[in-house]
């Protein structure tokens, strides 16, 4: 499965061939670039409990996850979401506003706020699968996480431009682990001040990427846009938010 993802896995990875080693867990691969490092584990979590998260986290009182057109559904902020409360959000462009291209929810310790892109999110209380996803990911990362942001992405034309994850709120050098859920979504990394040397991963379903040490100063992440994807993509980044005392 490895070789399918990177075509030149044993050259290296991205445009500068960077080498990878085996975690000391045991599992996965753990990429050392300049000025950060990158753990990827695919199918982190199991198949089965992978396909029960999507059934779970896409319950409303209308739709079936797998046999409706998000694009065409116009009120998905008045649905009656059973146990995560998506909502798309705006933003104010040159005085006019934007639906975001994805749809997103905040979940966290009460307190940990977040504002990106002048939105500015108040958690919702930790659900049973969101702590047991937490717990999970605590054991790889040797890291504490108070907060997650969920992405959805309802077919490939549902994107996250270039940007980087480094809000005061998340201190400095934060460590953020991603878990993907659904359809394979490429994900892209690139250096700031050398736009030619880019690292390239294909997400899939149950995959987990987590992104340490100054990675969030020095590179750029997105997920592009592709068009022939119809179905939809689930992801959560989990995140340690600081309070103004702590930074």
């Amino acid at each position: 499965m490895f070789n399918d993802l990177f075509a030149e896995v044993s050259q290296g990875f991205g445009t500068k061939n960077y080498t990878s080693t085996v975690p000391s867990f045991g599992r996965g691969h753990e990429i050392v670039v300049p000025h950060g490092k990158l753990i990827y584990i695919p199918q982190f979590i199991d198949q089965k409990i992978a396909d029960r998260t999507l059934d779970v986290f896409f319950e409303n009182d209308q739709y079936a996850w797998n046999e409706t057109n998000w694009h065409n559904v116009e009120n998905i902020n008045d649905l009656v979401w059973k146990n995560i409360a998506w909502h798309q959000d705006t933003i104010k462009m040159y005085g006019k506003e934007h639906t975001l291209p994805r749809v997103s929810a905040w979940y966290g310790d009460t307190g940990k706020s977040y504002k990106y892109s002048g939105i500015l999110l108040h958690p919702k209380p930790w659900s049973p699968a969101l702590l047991w996803m937490r717990e999970q990911l605590q054991k790889v990362s040797e890291h504490h996480f108070n907060s997650v942001l969920l992405n959805w992405y309802r077919s490939g034309q549902d994107h996250l431009s270039w940007h980087t994850d480094a809000e005061k709120e998340l201190g400095k050098n934060p460590t953020i682990a991603s878990l993907n859920f659904g359809e394979a979504r490429r994900f892209v990394l690139r250096r700031n001040d050398d736009h030619s040397d880019k690292i390239e991963i294909s997400l899939g379903h149950g995959d987990l990427l987590i992104m340490q040490g100054e990675l969030q100063h020095y590179w750029q992440h997105s997920v592009p846009k592709q068009a022939k994807i119809s179905k939809g993509r689930l992801n959560m980044t989990f995140r340690q938010i600081h309070s103004p005392t702590e930074l």
